[in-house]
Order: C-alpha cells, then sequence, then structure tokens
C-alpha cells in the first residue's frame, strides 16, 4: 500500500523541479508582445493606485511640519544645523495650526499602520476568494474619502485625526495582497520582475512627487489643500480602474487571444485549480516564507521610520524650510523608484538570458537592496552640518533599497504564486509593525533633535535591515514549494 501511494505522488513531484525549465521553454514558444498589451496595461494602472495610495500616505509627513505652531522647544545648540535661508514669496499660513508635543506627532504619523496591519491576512484571503479588482480599487477609494475628510477631522482635534488615519489604513491594507493575488493570474513567471517593479514603484514615485508638491502646496495656499487635491486625483484613478481592469485574462474584454494563451499556458503548472483550498499549516510551518517575513520586517524598518520623519530630519536638523523639505524629501524615493525599475529588467534578464536561477537572483538583489542602504543610512549620520553630503547619502541609501524591489519583494510569487496574496499578507502584516513602532521609538529617541539622538536611530535601522538581508540569504527560497499547487484530493 505504501509502494502504490508513493508512486502514485512520483508524478506530481517532478514538476517542482523542472517547473522553471518549462517556464523558460513556453517564454519562446507563445510570445507575445509587450507594446499595448494587458498585461503592462494592468501594470502601469496598477503603478497609478500605488502612487495614489503613497501619495496619500507620505503628505501627512510634510503638511505636519506646516501644522505645528512654532516650538520654542526646537534644540538651538551647535549640534543642529543653521537655517537655510533663500529668497522666497511670504509663506501662506493661513490654515489652523496646532500643538502637539514629539510624541503626539509620533502617534500621530504611526496610526496610519494601526489600520493597515488589519486588513493584510484578510485582504489576501478575499482577494483568493472573490478577486481582487474591486478589493483593490474600494481599498484604495475608502482611504481617498477619509483623506479628504482630514482637515475637519484635524480641526476636532488629534484623537479625530488619529482615528481618520487608521480608517485610512484600513482601506489600503488590502493594496498589497490584493495586487499580488492579481499578479498570480496575469504575470507569466520570467516577466514577474519587470511587471512587478512597474507596478509597485508607483509608490516610490508618489512619494516623490508628493513630498515636494505637498511642500508648494503648504507654502503657497496651505496644508489643508494637500489633502483635497491628492484625494481629487485618487476619485480619477478610481474611474480608471474600474473601467480598464479585470480579475484575469479569461475574463478581460480587450485582451487578444495571443497574449491570454501566452499568459494562461505559462502558468498553467503553477496555480492551484481551486480557490477553496487553503494549505494554512504548510504555510505556516514554510521556512521559505519566515525568510520573506524577516526580510521585510526589516527593510521597512528603515522604508517607514525615513518615510514618515525624513521632511521632520530635514526641518529640524539640516535646517531646510517646508518648500525646500519636500523637494529634498523626495530625492531618496526618485533614486530608489529608478534603481527599482532597473532591477527589475536587470532580474528578469538575468533569469531569461543568462539562466540564473531564481534564489540566486532573490539573494543577490537582496543583500544589494539591504546591506547598502544600511551602510550610506548610518553614515548620513556622521555628516554633520554638511547637508549635501548629508544627502546624498540618505538619496544613495534609499536608492539601493530600490534594489531588493526584485529581491524578497516579489518572492512570494516564486514559492507560492497561487497563494501569493495570502503570504504577502502575512508578510506585509509584519511588515506593518516597523510602521506602527518606528516614528514612535524615532520621536522618543530624538527629543532634543540632536545630530547624536538621530545617529543612534540611523544606527538601530541599519541593523535591522543587516540581520535581515542575512536570515533571507540563509533560508531564502526560489522555487515553487511542493505544497503550494494541491494535485490530489483525498476524499
Amino acid at each position: 500500500m505504501k509502494n502504490e501511494f508513493a508512486k502514485s505522488m512520483t508524478p506530481h513531484i517532478k514538476p517542482y523541479n523542472t517547473l522553471e525549465k518549462k517556464n523558460r521553454y513556453l517564454l519562446f514558444v507563445l510570445p507575445a508582445p509587450a507594446c499595448c498589451s494587458s498585461r503592462y496595461g494592468l501594470a502601469f494602472l496598477s503603478c497609478y493606485g500605488f502612487f495614489v495610495a503613497y501619495a496619500l500616505r507620505v503628505n501627512l509627513s510634510v503638511a505636519m511640519v506646516d501644522m505645528l505652531k512654532n516650538r520654542s522647544s526646537v534644540n538651538n545648540s551647535s549640534s543642529v544645523c543653521p537655517h537655510h535661508s533663500i529668497p522666497v514669496p511670504k509663506h501662506n499660513h493661513t490654515a489652523s495650526v496646532y500643538d502637539w508635543d514629539s510624541e503626539t506627532q509620533g502617534w500621530i504619523l504611526g496610526s496610519f499602520f494601526y489600520g493597515y496591519i488589519l486588513t493584510q491576512i484578510p485582504g489576501g484571503y478575499l482577494a483568493r476568494k472573490y478577486g481582487a479588482k474591486w478589493l483593490f480599487g474600494i481599498g484604495i477609494l475608502c482611504t481617498v474619502i477619509f483623506t479628504l475628510l482630514t482637515p475637519v477631522a484635524t480641526d476636532l482635534g488629534a484623537g479625530y485625526l488619529i482615528a481618520v488615519r487608521v480608517l485610512e489604513g484600513i482601506g489600503e491594507g488590502v493594496s498589497y495582497p490584493a495586487m499580488h493575488a492579481m499578479w498570480a493570474s496575469w504575470a507569466p513567471p520570467l516577466e514577474r520582475s519587470r511587471l512587478l517593479t512597474i507596478s509597485y514603484t508607483g509608490a516610490q514615485l508618489g512619494t516623490v512627487v508628493a513630498l515636494p508638491l505637498s511642500g508648494q502646496i503648504c507654502f503657497y495656499l496651505d496644508w489643508t489643500y494637500v489633502f483635497y487635491i491628492f484625494g481629487a486625483v485618487g476619485l480619477l484613478w478610481f474611474v480608471l480602474w474600474a473601467y480598464f481592469v479585470s480579475n484575469s485574462p479569461s475574463l478581460h474584454k480587450r485582451i487578444s487571444a495571443d497574449e491570454k494563451t501566452y499568459i494562461m499556458a505559462s502558468l498553467k503548472n503553477e496555480l492551484s485549480p481551486t480557490t477553496d483550498y487553503i494549505p494554512w499549516t504548510s504555510i505556516l510551518k514554510s521556512l521559505p516564507l519566515w525568510a520573506i517575513v524577516v526580510a521585510h520586517f526589516s527593510y521597512n524598518w528603515t522604508f517607514y521610520t525615513l518615510l514618515t520623519l525624513l521632511p521632520t530630519y530635514m526641518n529640524d536638523i539640516l535646517g531646510f524650510s517646508i518648500q525646500q523639505n519636500g523637494m529634498l524629501s523626495a530625492l531618496p524615493y526618485l533614486g530608489c523608484w529608478l534603481l527599482a525599475l532597473l532591477g527589475g529588467q536587470l532580474a528578469d534578464l538575468l533569469r531569461e538570458k543568462y539562466l540564473i536561477r531564481t534564489v540566486i537572483v532573490r539573494k543577490a538583489f537582496t543583500i544589494v537592496g539591504m546591506v547598502g542602504p544600511a551602510v550610506f543610512l548610518v553614515a548620513a549620520g556622521y555628516t554633520g552640518c554638511n547637508f549635501v553630503l548629508a544627502i546624498a547619502f540618505l538619496t544613495l541609501s534609499s536608492s539601493l533599497g530600490g534594489v531588493s524591489a526584485s529581491g524578497f519583494n516579489i518572492n512570494h510569487l516564486d514559492i507560492a504564486p497561487s497563494y501569493a496574496g495570502i503570504l504577502l499578507g502575512i508578510t506585509n502584516s509584519f511588515a506593518t509593525i516597523p510602521g506602527m513602532v518606528g516614528p514612535v521609538i524615532a520621536r522618543s529617541l530624538t527629543k532634543s533633535n540632536t545630530i547624536p539622538e538621530w545617529q543612534i536611530v540611523f544606527y538601530i535601522s541599519a541593523a535591522i535591515n543587516i540581520f535581515g538581508a542575512v536570515f533571507f540569504t540563509i533560508f531564502g527560497k526560489g522555487t515553487l514549494q511542493p505544497w503550494a499547487v494541491q494535485r490530489i484530493h483525498i476524499q
């Protein structure tokens, strides 16, 4: 009996070892042009979606500088750099300002993530069960609506602002799990790095645009318009998303027959035939998944700390005004966006043309994208008031982080594409914790706003980054896991 069972399982194990070779073969025999294709259309529309999501997430970081009363508590010792004065028109400051201490600021900036963490795993499950299109679209639409309500909530008090930010996080929390589930049905294996980096670098692009533009809006209008203008941009995106996007190639009304055949054939051996069965025990016991969890948590500690507090660092330490602040705070994310896009092209080239194993590509890109940022982040803390060098190091740190987009960040689709949304929900739940506690810890460590205090913040972030890179390098995998495709059904 035992031998018969072993024989019955043998044919089902073989595809796991030969899957990458099969997918390379399919890519060459069933090519589909990228130009004007539905899969690249999805990539650019989802890029726009993540642009909106991150613009709405980071605009408060810049607006916060303008929402506060002039603080006499800011340290004026020699360790804080003098302000950089440039001839500019008078700052328009007609909106209300508030007297929030450092601790309150930390809670406001981190509150988004308390809602964000709640919908990660449910988002992955719902996207797999019911489809990702409307989950992703309505999630971001909810964030847009609460963004438009932010000025009213702020006038009511800090508690109301925190509540609105939590609700924004709940809406936006489904975005990454839903999009990972969408790409499981849309991204041919050897195009994953390209398609997913185009899609997800909308986050960096949103940051690049929102930081400087928010500064300009605050300066020439007032901080309330930051939320109204970006909210309107989000409403436009939702209309486009609702009209042009479908859950899968088989449901898309405008996709070509060649592209549909190409995508579905390339994914034939990877996707589970049912959406009802989820191997929770195998998922939670999977060491390759926990390798992604650790890497994702570690990377996000640095990313979220800078995302929420870089404008404050620019203002309180480097001495840049609200108008200059957004422009300079955006530079690191511009570099991150560019290297993430280039990294996606390079990663797929290495796998497709040079036949380098997926696991090697993922680990190499993770090491560069996490150790490099750690080195330059620590270096930035020792530049003193040399603002050119400080900005250069911060830009290099964040830019190199973009390389990890083709590393651990899309590894869920390598090891279990059928459950990619659920896996992303799990890893992003842990990776949201830095967004919740990072700003609070950083602000509690920088109450006097001195350079030595910020050096401690940078050291902590760098150490966590390096640990994550080492852990993923040791335990990460790049092949489909045996539990990821349900081959037999035992009654």
